[in-house]
């Protein structure tokens, strides 16, 4: 896991292609390509040239990951149509939860 505040590379796709002909028509290594190229880990080139084998793009997929929506956002028109959909939605979790909070028996 990445510690905070580390800053990531990204690469254009001409530089991973290149890398990922290195590996496939030179036939260098993995860590050849990497101290040829300054890159940081061996597992980039690995990951291109699986990805490259695959018929699957070799550019970042984190842009794809980062723009699917999860919940959609609710757009109101006025404050009043705003307050009465968060009231309605605490209502439903009070009642959601309402049995849970009676169960525990308070300490005596």
């Amino acid at each position: 896991m990445a510690k905070k505040g580390t800053r990531f590379s990204s690469y254009s796709d001409e530089f991973k292609a290149a890398a990922v002909k290195m590996y496939v028509e030179d036939h260098l290594s993995y860590q050849t390509i990497v101290d040829v190229l300054g890159l940081k880990s061996r597992t980039q080139v690995a990951d291109w040239v699986k990805r490259s084998q695959a018929n699957l793009a070799v550019s970042d997929q984190r842009k794809i990951i980062r723009g699917t929506p999860g919940r959609k956002k609710i757009s109101f028109s006025n404050l009043e149509e705003e307050l009465a959909y968060v009231k309605a939605e605490r209502d439903y979790l009070k009642k959601l939860y309402q049995n849970r909070f009676e169960e525990v028996s308070p300490r005596k």
